[in-house]
């Protein structure tokens, strides 16, 4: 089955906040610059780990615009997410980005309250129906308190012709096939459930280590879509390990996922604050410095 979108992988770019809060603007050019040179060219900005939901508008205008200024060019495909409270809070926020010249944008269903059948298709048909020109990956996660599947997907593809990813890393076994096999859409799994997609066809990856272990990264996608099921699931094994190993002193932690997220961006080589905005904790450098330890001490040779 043909897919609306390429098969790739996908990968963050965490938003640095200095003691004041503001964007260290030398250290995100910087970041996203890395993650293009380690061969990420499908890249995003405000997901949860790039923290979406907390950013003021001000602040979604500024950054989209150096996020534009740092992905221009041949085989570099930017994506922005928006979340947003309701429908005509997330179109607002696209028509800034799109006005700054994005065209593909991640969104994802407003949490406030679980939306019903209608409601979901209505948020769809309006979102997307508003940019005609752009194309849209629908971020699938339990904060938005409504989990979609396979069925609702088919509904979807049928009605907004633009829709044409999905990300779903809570996705099961069961649901990975599924969602490959009797879907158009290009379904990016997390590097949990990957495997279980490529058992059924073409689907494409949301790296969560990309940044502190990229080579290993595109082995192990390479794996998935060259059908090499012996190694895809040897090396899954080992990268799910090695971030066991690496996160055992923050297990336990309540935070949310950016907290995680810049600790690996700062693992890879960046100097990556691990400040959240308000009301969010990060982990103390300090914390930090002993998952690095661990990192380095147990599995040096997959920090390339």
């Amino acid at each position: 089955m043909t897919k609306r979108y390429r098969q790739a992988v996908l990968a963050s770019c965490e938003i640095p906040w200095d003691e004041n809060l503001d964007l260290i603007e030398e250290t995100f050019r910087k970041e996203v610059q890395q993650t293009i040179g380690a061969g990420f060219n499908n890249l995003y900005i405000f997901g949860t780990a790039g923290e979406g939901y907390a950013v003021t508008s001000s602040q979604f205008k500024d950054i989209s615009g150096i996020f534009r200024e740092e992905t221009l060019g041949q085989e570099i495909y930017p994506m922005v997410g928006v979340i947003g409270m309701s429908t005509n809070q997330v179109v607002e926020k696209i028509g800034i980005a799109h006005d700054i010249g994005f065209r593909v944008f991640q969104i994802s269903l407003p949490p406030w309250g679980e939306l019903n059948n209608v409601e979901y298709m209505t948020y769809f048909t309006d979102v997307c129906g508003s940019f005609p020109d752009s194309e849209f990956l629908h971020y699938n996660l339990p904060r938005t308190k409504r989990v979609l599947v396979t069925e609702d997907y088919k509904c979807l593809q049928d009605a907004v012709p633009n829709l044409v990813a999905t990300k779903y890393t809570s996705a099961s076994s069961n649901e990975c096939a599924s969602l490959v096999q009797e879907t158009d859409l290009q379904h990016f799994f997390g590097d949990q459930n990957f495997p279980m997609g490529c058992l059924h066809g073409e689907c494409s990856l949301l790296t969560s280590y990309g940044a502190m272990m990229p080579k290993r990264t595109f082995e192990f996608f390479q794996y998935g879509i060259s059908g090499d099921f012996e190694n895809l699931f040897r090396i899954q094994a080992k990268i799910l390990k090695v971030a066991d190993d690496f996160l055992a002193p923050v297990r336990g932690e309540t935070m949310i996922d950016g907290g995680y997220d810049k600790m690996i961006v700062r693992a890879g080589g960046i100097d990556m604050p691990l400040r959240l905005l308000s009301p969010y904790q990060g982990i103390d450098i300090n914390t930090f410095e002993a998952c690095l330890d661990i990192l380095k001490n147990n599995h040096g040779d997959w920090l390339m």
